[in-house]
Order: C-alpha cells, then structure tokens, then sequence
C-alpha cells in the first residue's frame, strides 16, 4: 500500500468553495469572459494561440481581483498536473454552472447583509443622538465636603515600625497598618 495522505474534500467542493468566496462582480466577469472567449486554458495564464485561464477572461470583463486560490482549486479540479492545455467542454460547463449557481444564491444574500448593516448603522447612530445626559445632581458645582476618619473607627493595629522589603531592616517610628 502506498502512503500517501487522503484528501478528505474533493476538487469540485474545493472550486466550488473558491468560487464562492470570489466577490460576486468578479463572478460576474468571470461568467462573462469564460462565455466569451473560445478557448479557456488549464494549468497556464495564457498560450500563443489566443487561450486564457478563467481569472484572466474575469479580469479583462472587469472583474479586478486577483484570487490564487481560485487558480489553484480550478488547476486541480481540472487535473493539470502542471501541464497547460485547453479545458474540455465538460469543465467548461461545470464551471459556468457553478457560477450561474452561486450567483443566483448570492443575489438576496449580498443585499440581505447591505440592509442589516445599514439597519445595525441607524440604530447605533439613534442610540447615539437619544443618549440620557448625566442629571445635574451627578455633577456636583458646588463646595466638596470631607471629612477624617477617626483613627479608631478602622482596625488598625500599632507596629513597631516599617520593613524596607528589600534590605529587610527596621525603620524606627510608630505606623499603623492592618
């Protein structure tokens, strides 16, 4: 038996998941560019004959993020083993698929989250502008009254004097400590 370590996900839920976290104007670029052009490449940026990977047919439609991650995910979904060809209809499908698919889920969740952080906003900024001021009684203007405690009113016992903690010698003089 070969020891090799097992790949507890597979290639698709790894493009899957790529595709996902790409920002949707760049999913939406990258439908565009790989429905546009002819010829999307696997394991390589560009060829001589006019082929390109998917994030550079997102990035000339637009969409300027560059993602690793999803370069990595789509070379390994595709099993280029660091060979560069052109990608077979089928992966092409697949991910134009996959794209149209977390796009079309994406659409009311960037808008649900656009709305709750604007709601989460207005309420900090009401919060804000209703605050109760401190009542008049908290601010004292007037004379500040105090007065001593009376050396018995605490347990205070009488010691000899006090210890320099860090020679250890006795000062003379009576203080009181608890």
């Amino acid at each position: 038996m070969r020891n090799r370590r097992r790949q507890t996900k597979s290639s698709f839920d790894g493009l899957r998941l790529a595709i996902d976290c790409m920002p949707v104007a760049t999913r939406e670029a990258m439908l565009a560019g790989v429905r546009n052009y002819e010829r999307i490449l696997v394991g390589a940026y560009t060829d001589d004959r006019g082929g390109v990977c998917p994030m550079l047919a997102a990035h000339r439609c637009g969409g300027r993020t560059d993602f690793l991650s999803f370069a990595k995910s789509w070379d390994r979904f595709a099993r280029a083993g660091g060979r560069k060809r052109a990608a077979t209809r089928r992966e092409v499908g697949i991910l134009i698929a996959q794209l149209e698919d977390s796009l079309q889920r994406a659409c009311g969740e960037e808008l649900d989250r656009a709305i709750a952080e604007h709601h989460q906003l207005m309420g900090r900024a009401h919060r804000l502008r209703n605050r109760s001021r401190l009542p008049d009684s908290a601010d004292p203007s007037g004379e500040i009254l105090a007065r001593r405690l009376r050396q018995g009113s605490y347990r205070y016992s009488a010691s000899p004097g006090r210890v320099n903690i860090i020679s250890g010698t006795m000062h003379a003089g009576e203080t009181f400590s608890r």
